[in-house]
């Protein structure tokens, strides 16, 4: 019994971490972590890390590296997630934070093998990760590596009870020899666009502040521009996952060097992303007329406004990725593509210039 005129014992939960929900979450999202998991993840043990083998104990899926490099990546989703908090719907934005780490990955050919989130919560409500763990974990299924890990940290004096943050960690693989630099495009290399699925994780405070706040729409509104979709469909959409289709084409050419540079366009848009892989004294000459942007940029750019430098300055505006190869393999690396379900053009091709884009 406490003495006379002492406070009460106070618990960790009174101060806002409730340990019981945390195993709780743990409980539920155990299913969903397995079955991520490929034969390379060391399953046996437990303890306070993830294990994961480099190469298969299995002969038959034996890898057989000369000269492996680990390659590393890590990226969150941005404000996107308040889109998701106030649309009262997380289970994409999972698939999101795996994107944006795997895209960014293979653009140097690596084959991602495993990631981890780290995720930050006012208040841990069970039910409420397991939707957000659920998309991460879909993103793993389709990225073809493991969920070996996580971290959530329940931060009451940090966020509101709703709120949450999160950021991702993914960790792959290639041979020195197959390190795609950029360093090898030359001058009549062409660059293949490859669709994004609209706004993807980038360019949201401005995103944000035409529909939500200027536009004043709500999220169940569906403006003739989208298609169908509502504003909270589509702002929610995920971002679209490259590496089946990107490993599928570097597996097919394991000896030429067919692909010169990738570029995942995120922010900064086409001019801010595919220059960063083109060797000085190199550009790309875009053909403006290749695609049509989706109605969400036309949506945003009419309701603003916003200009078209601009728009092009901070969203990917429908090209998502970007391949550059040696023009005699352009057909055959666009039919690799087309038979993982994405979408691709001719969006130009490499000219002496730079460091700017060149338009057509």
């Amino acid at each position: 019994m406490p003495r006379k005129n002492q406070p009460r014992p106070i618990t960790y939960k009174q101060a806002g971490v409730d340990i019981d929900a945390g195993e709780e979450m743990v409980r539920r999202i155990a299913p969903l972590v397995k079955r991520t998991y490929t034969p390379r993840v060391v399953d046996e043990l437990g303890g306070f890390a993830g294990l994961f083998s480099l190469d298969f104990a299995e002969r038959l899926l034996k890898r057989n590296y000369k000269d492996p490099v680990l390659v590393a990546c890590t990226d969150g989703v941005g404000t996107k997630l308040k889109v998701a908090i106030g649309a009262d719907k997380l289970d994409s934005v999972g698939i999101d934070l795996v994107a944006m780490s795997v895209n960014d990955l293979i653009c140097v050919g690596a084959e991602p093998l495993f990631f981890l989130d780290y995720l930050a919560v006012g208040q841990l409500a069970p039910e409420r990760m397991v939707e957000i763990v659920k998309g991460i974990s879909t993103g793993c299924l389709e990225s073809n590596c493991a969920l070996l890990g996580g971290e959530t940290a329940e931060m009451p004096d940090f966020y509101k009870p709703s709120e949450f943050d999160m950021a991702g960690f993914a960790v792959g693989v290639v041979e020195r020899d197959r390190i795609i630099d950029g360093g090898k495009t030359r001058v009549g290399d062409v660059a293949i666009a490859i669709a994004s699925d609209g706004l993807h994780s980038n360019g949201y405070g401005l995103a944000r502040r035409v529909l939500l706040e200027r536009a004043r729409y709500k999220y169940g509104s569906k403006p003739p521009l989208l298609g169908g979709a509502s504003v909270g469909e589509e702002m929610l959409r995920p971002t679209k996952i490259y590496v089946r289709g990107v490993m599928n084409v570097l597996k097919k050419y394991k000896i030429k060097q067919v692909v010169k540079a990738m570029a995942h366009i995120t922010g900064g848009g086409l001019p801010g992303n595919l220059p960063r892989v083109l060797p000085e004294g190199l550009t790309v000459r875009v053909k403006r007329n290749s695609w049509e942007a989706p109605g969400v940029f036309k949506l945003i750019a009419a309701k603003g406004p916003v200009d078209s430098i601009e728009m092009m300055r901070v969203f990917n505006m429908g090209v998502g990725f970007v391949m550059i190869v040696a023009p005699a393999f352009v057909s055959s690396v666009m039919t690799e593509l087309t038979k993982t379900n994405l979408r691709c053009w001719v969006l130009g091709k490499v000219k002496k210039g730079g460091p700017d884009l060149q338009w057509a």
